[in-house]
């Protein structure tokens, strides 16, 4: 009997429907052992050696795989043909060698898609593990456990708040980060263009003005109002006749087929799919047959795939759309280990597969493979310029026209900034000819700022710099939201306060390690152990010998000079000169203080040297105090408690603000609601605010009281453990008995949450997955997505009214990426003591 050991179910099954009698397939469901989250896993001093843990929720697994491996003649590991694969392979060698259950005859076979041909073509032609790509996997997997270990306890201890630092995680979000100071430091300049609506021959076309006094006129040449109304004026009293016409013809050649990195660029471009729900999806179409392997740098297509795409261009098209020769690409990655084949259909003759986003992502992969090898696109670029009779102001029209599709029937690639005057349509027009002028308009402009990364351009400029490899462009992602060190908003990123506080310390005192050159030096490096060209060893010695000293050094210093350093480091951005000679330090509520950076228990901030006299501060991220909002200049005293004599006063809290009556221990709090204008809070609402919960009176059935207050999911109900939505804060002082008690009716019947009910807040669709529906629940710790196999918490920082199906989907894929959680643990309790905080932190900094 052979045993076949693959990563998925899903493969497992389409696999042994290939296979002949004598076969046994079964699935490791991905990586069977990790480093253990512990000290001492990778010894720096014995060579790097490293001890290996199997997953505890593998164990059932991996039994069965040696219970079977015992009565088996050979062993055949069919993982994934790339790195992750490869370690995969050898991780269950390991185990079944510990075990000794390892089959005599072991044999290593790979296929680049799920296919009957291509299965049995691997079958016939096994080969042995490959040692370098299993010392490749060890390297990075060392070097990351080491960053983690390593750097991320210096973080805990000197930047307060603070949650871990990854090899690649960091330098990408340096990326965003200063993405984000390029976007403030910018000075917007002002310029105007002018146009004219044209017409010729009953067709209207439109021409800027290029040339004004006899001056060629850049973008911003008219860089006022009044320059902008005098050239419009002389293009109104002027008559244009046509003075010259440029013809071009240009060739536009097809794209290559998808690799990881460029199938999630078009997929968030034309799809809005994230990275990791683009591999999400893809994984599932590889499992299914549908396209070859998802996780490559390789633009090449297997010869006989370019034979059957040509075919189906044929059959799709006239022979035109043929070229005369196949394509061929070249690909850019310099490890030939990784350059698969590019991704691709299996059966260029079924052009669709699956329904939903599968669909959608095999409908772009489709698409794009087989454009790669349809004849080239032939347009024709036509410029004309138009002088008036003085010939010292000049308009200039341009436009191309398609002449022969080619490729472009099928498919265009997206673009991150769309808009092209060069597409507009011309009418026929020759030299002499004077258009009708319909109308000038000048507009005003202002230079922009670059934009703010998406997740395309981001993984696009992460390829561009050699940062990080296809398999970890979504994990990186995934984890600077999951650390809550960006924001994405409209598919763009933003860094938190956190995320901007890190970067900052990182390149204050680890600049090395998260500059650009280092990070793509240290991937070619790495590469090179793929490629046989280095051993693994001595690639990590070179990195430890400067980083262990550097990383001590820093943890000798207090928190004190850290701060102090930063505030030196961060003086441009946090103070920047005023330009008016003032002191950019001042405080600007006492004008006696000076402002400097200050480390809290939540993170850093900015206040003034007169504390506890003057109690103004501000966010960090509030680069340069540009506008107060958000600045705390301490309680302010709204009035008077008639009833206590205390004190009521507006304060401003790491959650936002809040309303607190007292001082002390014994102080009562309240938070202000969202629909409660806080800048006119009076003391009347302040009072009723801090006296909930209110109790509306005993229901008329059970003689128990009915209770309305404010919670962490807005206002509502309550009686009896059951509880009912309420529309605003003022329904908690408004609603009646009658009211109360028809809102707990229709939330018993579904209209509410109530413990050991299962409505949902939400719901998304069925799961591609499970095939069941996917809902948004409210939880005890909070609101989850579940897919009926799957729970998944939502982040903080997401907020349930506004989650998406899509994002719903990534969380539920992370989560199971992650395993099912260790039975018969509860959640720890919160401890003061320090090392109580560094077990799961630890356990954080070892996944990066």
């Amino acid at each position: 009997m052979k045993l076949v050991v693959v990563e998925s179910p899903a493969k497992a099954k389409t696999i042994e429907k290939y296979l002949g009698p004598g076969h046994r397939v079964l699935a490791s469901y991905g990586h069977v052992r990790d480093l253990p989250a512990k000290d001492g896993s990778v010894d720096p001093d014995n060579g790097f050696a490293m001890e290996w843990e199997a997953y505890a929720d593998k164990t059932k697994q991996l039994k069965a795989i040696a219970d079977e491996a015992k009565s088996a003649d050979t062993l055949i590991l069919a993982t994934d043909p790339d790195r992750e694969g490869e370690a995969i392979s050898w991780h269950v060698q390991e185990v079944l060698a510990k075990r000794k259950a390892l089959p005599k005859d072991v044999q290593r076979v790979t296929f680049n898609a799920i296919t009957k041909p291509a299965i049995l073509e691997a079958m016939a032609n096994p080969r042995e593990l490959d040692r370098d790509l299993i010392d490749a996997y060890r390297a990075r997997r060392a070097l990351d456990y080491l960053v983690g270990f390593t750097l991320s306890p210096v973080l805990w201890r000197k930047l307060p708040g603070a949650k871990s630092a990854g090899r690649v995680q960091s330098v990408a979000l340096r990326l965003v980060v200063d993405r984000e100071r390029e976007i403030e430091l910018f000075k917007p300049q002002e310029y105007w263009s002018v146009t004219a609506d044209m017409e010729h021959d009953g067709i209207p076309f439109v021409a800027r003005l290029a040339r004004w006094k006899g001056q060629k006129i850049d973008r911003l040449t008219i860089g006022n109002g009044g320059d902008a109304a005098q050239a419009k004026a002389d293009v109104e009293a002027g008559r244009f006749a046509v003075a010259s016409i440029e013809t071009r013809p240009l060739t536009r050649n097809p794209s290559p087929p998808f690799t990881t990195s460029t199938l999630q660029q078009e997929a968030a471009r034309k799809l809005g799919f994230s990275a990791s729900h683009t591999m999400r999806i893809a994984q599932g179409l590889y499992e299914d047959g549908a396209i070859t392997y998802m996780r490559t740098d390789g633009v090449q297509m297997d010869g006989s795939a370019i034979s059957a795409a040509r075919g189906a261009i044929a059959n799709r098209y006239d022979a035109s759309y043929v070229p005369d020769k196949p394509r061929q690409y070249q690909a850019k990655a310099k490890n030939a280990q990784e350059a698969h084949e590019a991704i691709r259909p299996t059966d260029f003759s079924k052009d669709r597969a699956g329904s939903g986003d599968h669909g959608r992502l095999y409908d772009l992969i489709f698409k794009r493979a087989l454009a790669s090898q349809m004849a080239s696109a032939r347009l024709e670029r036509t410029t004309v310029d138009l002088v008036d009779g003085t010939g010292q102001h000049g308009l200039r029209a341009t436009g191309q026209v398609v002449l022969f599709p080619g490729y472009l029937a099928l498919y265009e690639e997206g673009r991150d900034d769309e808009g092209d005057e060069e597409s507009r349509r011309l009418p026929r027009i020759k030299e002499g000819d004077a258009p009708a002028k319909k109308k000038v308009d000048s507009e005003q402009h202002f230079t922009q700022p670059p934009p703010r990364y998406s997740e395309a351009s981001l993984v696009k400029k992460m390829e561009e710099l050699g940062i990080g490899r296809p398999s970890t462009y979504a994990s990186i992602l995934q984890t600077l939201k999951d650390r809550d060190y960006v924001t994405v908003e409209k598919n763009r990123f933003t860094p938190n306060e956190s995320g901007r506080l890190v970067t900052s310390f990182l390149e204050r005192f680890f600049e090395r390690y998260v500059s650009y050159d280092y990070t793509a030096g240290l991937e070619e490096s790495l590469d090179d152990v793929s490629g046989g060209r280095a051993g693994w060893q001595a690639v990590l010695e070179a990195f430890w010998k400067d980083f262990k000293p550097k990383t001590a050094e820093v943890m000798e210093q207090k928190p004190s000079d850290i701060t102090k350093a930063l505030d030196e480091f961060l003086a441009p951005y946090l103070f920047p000169d005023k330009g008016d000679g003032t002191d950019p330090r001042l405080c600007p509520v006492c004008t006696q203080g000076q402002l400097s950076l200050r480390g809290g228990r939540f993170g850093a901030f900015i206040a003034c040297s007169n504390y506890p006299e003057c109690k103004y501060t501000r966010r960090f991220a509030q680069a340069g105090g540009a506008s107060d909002a958000g600045a705390d200049a301490g309680p302010v005293v709204i009035g008077t408690d008639p009833d206590t004599g205390m004190e009521v006063s507006k304060r401003a809290g790491r959650f936002g603000p809040y309303i607190q009556l007292g001082d002390g221990k014994d102080a009562k709090r309240s938070s202000i609601p969202k629909d409660v204008p806080g800048e006119d809070l009076d003391l009347g609402w302040a009072l009723k605010l801090l006296s909930l919960p209110r109790t509306i009176g005993a229901h008329p059935e059970t003689g128990n009281p009915i209770t309305a207050s404010i919670g962490r999911f807005g206002p509502y109900l309550a009686h009896d453990g059951k509880y009912a939505r309420l529309g605003s804060t003022a329904e908690v002082f408004e609603t009646g008995m009658n009211a109360a008690v028809a809102k707990l009716a229709d939330a018993a019947n579904g209209g509410g949450r109530q413990r050991g009910k299962t409505e949902p807040l939400k719901t998304f669709g069925d799961s591609p997955v499970t095939g069941k529906e996917v809902k948004l629940m409210a939880g005890r710790f909070g609101p989850y997505v579940t897919d009926g196999e799957t729970n998944a918490t939502l982040p903080k920082s997401a907020s349930p009214d506004e989650l998406t199906a899509e994002q719903a989907l990534e969380l539920l894929a992370a989560r199971a990426a992650k395993g099912p959680p260790a039975k018969g643990k509860k959640k720890a309790a919160p401890k003061k003591a320090p090392a109580a905080k560094k077990a799961p932190a630890k356990k954080a900094a070892a996944k990066e």
